[in-house]
């Protein structure tokens, strides 16, 4: 009889730390692009009132990609506290272990498939 896996090996815990560091990475350059792009709008001066409501639409996309991309970068934060902890991977509602494939894709995860779904 198999004993069913608890947690994921050091080695697997640094694979998913260097998988979480590149997205991280990639999160905050992205992050700082629509920083810049807000900023850069924002300064912009235009008369004419169709101009001004295009630029106000654009603002308001920006200022929503800019809040999920922090959230992002929040969850991917967390991510790397739990592989600190050793309880990365570890679903939060079964305490069994996420999927390594699901980990991959979503590499947040705190809810393995079956709580997700309720399966």
């Amino acid at each position: 009889m198999t004993k069913e896996k608890t947690r994921y090996t050091d080695s697997e815990l640094m694979e998913f730390k260097h998988l979480i560091s590149d997205r991280l990475e990639k999160a905050r350059h992205k992050l700082d692009s629509f920083r810049a792009q807000l900023a850069e709008g924002l300064s912009d001066t235009r008369i004419k009132s169709l101009d001004d409501y295009s630029d106000s639409m654009e603002a308001d996309i920006l200022s929503d990609l800019i809040s999920r991309e922090e959230k992002f970068i929040h969850h991917l934060e967390n991510a790397l506290v739990r592989i600190d902890n050793k309880v990365y991977g570890i679903c939060r509602a079964t305490g069994k272990l996420i999927a390594k494939e699901r980990l991959m894709i979503v590499p947040h995860a705190t809810l393995s498939m079956e709580a997700k779904t309720g399966k």
